[in-house]
């Protein structure tokens, strides 16, 4: 989905119909006020937006987004750029800068990078969203013999830890890998550090 901000009217036709014309949707406004006001599908986006807006600021928006944690790729237009603008658009997190007129075939290629780019975060939010909802449902049992398992005790060394069997730590040890889709030590490992879970303290350590 690529979202058009631009107040000259001709422009924003003009990018509607080359947008389309290579098979991505589009939606366009000729002020932030509006683009703000319309709802947005949570699917790989792109904002293409003008520096300078009646009464509004293309780069405050995109510095603004960026203190709220707004991530959507933007590409920038102007009319009247120059090199510290520039560096101040893609130092707030700009992925293109384009100076009015541009070729068709540059602006459909930041596009699509920038799609792809968008497309690239969703699928990890996701994965990290899965991942998070995986170790919510561990029983606190299961949390503390998976902080040791990726700590590097054995089983043996958990159970001593924890004052249990070592075929109770061995089921659940089970369980967590099960619950994790973690096939390997290594693997739960690197599902750990993304968590940020921390290790427990041990006597082993």
């Amino acid at each position: 989905m690529v979202y058009v901000v631009d107040d000259d009217e001709p422009m924003l036709r003009a990018m509607e119909g080359l947008l389309r014309s290579s098979g991505v949707c589009v939606a366009t406004f000729e002020s932030l006020r509006d683009f703000l006001a319309h709802p947005r599908r949570n699917v790989p986006s792109c904002l293409i937006l003008d520096v300078r807006l009646r009464g509004e600021s293309g780069l405050a928006f995109l510095e603004q987004m960026a203190r709220h944690g707004t991530h959507m790729p933007i590409v920038f237009i102007t009319g009247y750029g120059d090199v510290a603008m520039t560096v101040r658009a893609m130092k707030a997190g700009a992925v293109d800068f384009f100076t009015k007129p541009f070729r068709d075939q540059d602006m459909l290629d930041a596009v699509a990078n920038a799609l792809a780019r968008d497309g690239d975060r969703l699928a990890a939010e996701a994965a990290n969203a899965a991942l998070r909802q995986a170790y919510a449902s561990l029983t606190p049992r299961e949390r503390e013999v998976m902080g040791y398992v990726v700590a590097g005790l054995m089983n043996k060394q958990i159970a001593i830890e924890m004052g249990v069997s070592e075929v109770t730590v061995k089921i659940h040890r089970g369980h967590v890998m099960r619950k994790m889709a973690a096939r390997s030590v290594a693997e739960l490992v690197r599902k750990a550090e993304s968590l940020g879970v921390g290790l427990p303290p041990s006597r082993f350590s």
